[in-house]
């Protein structure tokens, strides 16, 4: 369980940042006057990103919380 738990948190983290990537690329297109994606406005891109931030922290505390339950370190 603990192995699917790390693997949803390292692909949460990679969406994040993809994400992010993502949004700051539109932004920095939209200042030259053109568009890189044509439906999303750069914003929304990054607030994405931070919902998966925050998933991804959740996910690593409840990891760290059932390690420390079960007495072993991570």
């Amino acid at each position: 369980m603990s192995a699917l738990i790390g693997l949803a948190s390292r692909l949460c983290l990679l969406g994040a940042v993809v994400l992010a990537g993502l949004g700051a690329l539109e932004k920095a297109s939209n200042m030259l006057g053109s568009t890189f994606l044509r439906g999303y406005d750069p914003w929304r891109l990054i607030e994405f990103a931070s919902v998966l931030l925050l998933f991804t922290i959740a996910l690593e505390l409840w990891g760290m919380r059932r390690a420390l339950e079960n007495g072993r370190p991570r």
